[in-house]
């Protein structure tokens, strides 16, 4: 294999304005919040920078959109989770909530795919009480694996 298979992609940038509009560089065009939304569920990588500063400020943009998804319909988050995850920040768990939380999405994307193809493919319906078995033995691990951490956080740090 050639070196170059290896390079990965720049990200697309996108220029935050102080006067609020978002710029993609690649297009050469002005988006929207929505733009951007669109951008993510299409897989795309991309990175938010302040046009000031060049600050990287990808977070704070995914955070507005889903402020604005949580504003709109039914949220995915409802008041209790939201004030669970406040209570985690500074706290000693707070870097293995995070942890936690990232890679049970994974998961949860994973066996979502997994669960798609099952129904495209007539054959893989027959898996999918397989497939619940896996995902619950795969949660049931990430828990034990969490408490274990948060049971023992120098532990974690030591790794480092």
């Amino acid at each position: 294999m050639k070196l170059e298979s290896f390079i990965m992609p720049e990200p697309r940038i996108i220029k935050k304005y102080p006067n609020r509009r978002l710029y993609d560089t690649e297009k050469s065009c002005y988006i929207t919040l929505t733009n951007v939304k669109e951008l993510v569920m299409a897989g795309v990588e991309f990175q938010v920078v302040d046009s000031n500063s060049s600050a990287d400020i990808t977070r704070t943009i995914l955070l507005q959109i889903i402020m604005e998804e949580e504003s709109q319909g039914k949220p995915l988050f409802s008041e209790n989770a939201l004030s669970s995850l406040i209570r985690f920040y500074g706290g000693t768990f707070q870097g293995v909530l995070g942890q936690y939380l990232e890679e049970s999405l994974a998961a949860f994307t994973q066996q979502q795919q997994q669960l798609f193809s099952a129904e495209t493919n007539p054959v893989g319906m027959q898996n999918i009480a397989q497939l619940a078995q896996q995902n619950m033995k795969m949660w049931a691990d990430m828990q034990s694996s969490f408490f274990q951490q948060s049971a023992d956080p120098a532990k974690d740090n030591k790794k480092k």
